[in-house]
């Protein structure tokens, strides 16, 4: 399947998830994994509605919060506070821009990605962009059914270090991370 096939059924596959569910298992999956770690600076995402809310992180784990916002063809990242709609019409931070090199985190939103820890997104290019700029740990952020065992990819496709799903946070490439089932 190439890339438009695939992000049509995986917005058809996020149509019949329970998001909200979802959401409270990655997070407290997340939970001990961060926690281990002791993550200061941490980029979340303002959730398209068809992705998973881990803004309510902020309340169950103490660090610094940033949110990425469109800037140009990249994006850029503001410490966490009041919001405005940006050029699509999404919810981004009103807060003077930061320096990336700041983050020690960055939790990156998807349609889907694959055991490599390479992302399908929307095709706007911003998180191709923006990910090879930082220096910080890369999170992708999706449910099982959504972990595909290889997307297509473009030379410019920058993957991840790691997968949370509902089950836990795995290294990628890593033996102990679920066989998923796309047809689940």
């Amino acid at each position: 399947m190439d890339k438009a096939a695939l992000r049509r059924w995986a917005k058809e596959v996020w149509r019949g998830l329970d998001r909200d569910r979802l959401a409270q298992e990655v997070l407290r999956a997340l939970l001990p994994w961060l926690e281990a770690r002791g993550f200061r600076h941490i980029l979340l995402y303002h959730p398209l509605p068809h992705e998973l809310d881990l803004l309510p992180l902020r309340e169950r784990f103490p660090a610094r919060y940033y949110l990425p916002k469109v800037a140009g063809r990249t994006l850029s990242v503001h410490p966490f506070g009041p919001l405005e709609r940006g050029p699509f019409g999404l919810l981004e931070p009103a807060t003077p821009a930061v320096n990336p090199g700041v983050l020690d985190l960055v939790l990156v939103p998807g349609l889907a990605f694959d055991l490599e820890g390479f992302r399908l997104g929307h095709g706007k290019g911003f998180y191709d962009r923006f990910l090879p700029t930082l220096k910080a740990l890369r999170l992708g952020i999706a449910p099982k059914a959504l972990l595909l065992p290889r997307l297509p990819r473009d030379p410019w496709d920058t993957p991840v270090d790691y997968l949370a799903t509902e089950e836990g946070v795995f290294p990628v490439k890593s033996p102990g991370l679920p066989s998923p089932d796309p047809l689940h």
